[in-house]
């Protein structure tokens, strides 16, 4: 899905040519740097829901083309290899569940699988804990593309609610990182709902 040789989904030499996300990296966001830092200039001044977040590859082009086949093509083998190299680069949470990120309806009928929820499935596996849809939407996603972080965050705060009481521990699975905005209102519905910490945890990351 990467290179487009005749082989397996993602073959040996495209698995290793992703960059793992394993390095220092901002106690605060999560973001990649050349040495650890307590915060930075992508979330100075910013108030984040969640515990510093943990992905396992940099969103390049060799990950933009594989998140784009197992979102838009429907290949859910692809969530065996992705889940692999979560669990290869982050840690096992401290957590009581593994919860995602809830799809739109629109798209999530569409593609007929939701990538975030079949990676918290695998990744509970893997980890031994449950996995529990906690979260719903509370209107269709607002479009992204081209807006500021700031804008961002403005326009999915609100976008979800938990149901039901959360345990006080709980990861958040989704496929990539961005601006953090999604998972920011994600995490506050979580914590609004009960939990007290909450990590999140994707496949891919934008690196900036």
């Amino acid at each position: 899905m990467v290179c487009g040789a005749p082989s397996r989904l993602l073959c040996e030499p495209c698995a290793d040519g992703f960059r793992r996300l394993g390095g220092p990296a901002c106690a605060r966001c999560g973001a990649p740097k050349a040495w650890p830092v307590a915060r930075c200039r992508e979330c100075h001044g910013c108030r984040l829901a969640f515990a510093s977040p943990r992905s396992a590859v940099a969103y390049d082009a060799g990950a933009k083309a594989f998140v784009s086949s197992w979102k838009e093509r429907g290949l859910r083998g692809l969530t065996r290899e992705a889940s692999a190299l979560v669990a290869e680069v982050v840690p096992r949470p401290r957590a009581y569940t593994v919860t995602f990120v809830p799809p739109d309806a629109d798209r999530a009928l569409r593609r007929g699988h939701h990538p975030a929820e079949a990676l918290a499935q695998a990744l509970a596996s893997e980890w031994e804990l449950a996995a529990t849809a906690l979260l719903v939407r509370t209107r269709p996603p607002p479009p992204q593309r081209g807006l500021g972080l700031a804008d961002r965050r403005r326009n999915v705060r609100g976008g979800f609610r938990a149901p039901r009481p959360v345990p006080p521990r709980v990861a958040l699975v989704d496929d990539v990182y961005t601006s953090g905005a999604t998972a920011a209102a994600a995490a506050s519905a979580l914590r609004k709902a009960g939990a007290r910490h909450v990590d999140v945890i994707t496949f891919a990351r934008a690196v900036r």
